[in-house]
């Protein structure tokens, strides 16, 4: 079985990230505990979230630059998984992750997602979950998971640490093109509470026009400021 990484990015996660790690230890196969790793990358919490995860016994590495790309790059340098897999702070994976990685990396493939739920039962958050069954860009999002053999992660470059936003979907696009990217049977289910502060149509909305603005060719600068203006609650 290949050894995989699981890389956390965080900051100023207290609150949500212990629950996370206790989550991920308890579905941990025990015959495979020895292949299975887990890293949160801290890019500067000021709140307790480096107790937090000292608390589980979980290795935490402080990143020397803050921002999701630069802090998955430096947690993909100090891992030493065959396979990386990127999880936001605020997603819990299925409990058949681990397997599931190792089945479809047997199969050929070399990244992958799970589909995403979420942790709502609104009508509106359903469907959009729904349609992220379909291997479509504007459906990929690190809040699905992301797992990547580290052959293939090298070889691109890692995340590019030039992008604030979009960054995730950027190197799925990435990995998309290269045929071998597979959409798994399985869920993730990841946080509502930012759709619940801003409205699900509102916050759906804005992301579409990041999706569109950052492929039209829209500048950073631009687009972390519109989403600075528009979305409560952000820590970008």
């Amino acid at each position: 079985m290949a050894k995989i990484s699981v890389i956390i990015p965080v900051y100023n996660e207290a609150g949500h990230i212990g629950e996370l790690l206790r989550y991920l230890k308890s579905i941990i196969p025990d015959d495979r505990a020895p292949r299975i790793d887990l890293l949160v990358v801290d890019g500067g919490s000021t709140d307790t979230t480096a107790e937090e995860v000292l608390a589980e016994g979980v290795r935490l590495v402080k990143s020397p630059l803050k921002g999701r790309s630069a802090q998955m790059n430096y947690g993909a340098k100090e891992s030493s998984g065959e396979v990386l897999y990127f999880l936001h702070a605020d997603s819990f994976p299925p409990s058949d992750i681990f397997s599931s990685v190792v089945s479809k990396v047997r199969a050929g493939a070399e990244a992958g997602c799970s589909r995403l739920r979420f942790d709502s039962e609104r009508w509106l958050m359903r469907l959009y979950a729904w349609f992220t069954r379909f291997d479509l860009l504007p459906f990929r999002f690190g809040d699905q998971g992301l797992f990547v053999r580290r052959d293939v992660f090298e070889e691109l470059g890692g995340f590019r640490e030039d992008l604030v936003v979009m960054e995730d979907n950027e190197m799925m696009r990435l990995l998309r093109k290269r045929g071998r990217f597979v959409v798994m049977e399985n869920y993730v289910t990841t946080s509502a509470r930012k759709y619940q502060e801003n409205g699900f149509v509102r916050l759906q909305f804005i992301f579409s026009m990041i999706f569109i603005f950052h492929y039209l060719g829209a500048s950073q600068k631009m687009l972390v400021q519109f989403y600075r203006d528009m979305v409560k609650g952000t820590k970008i």
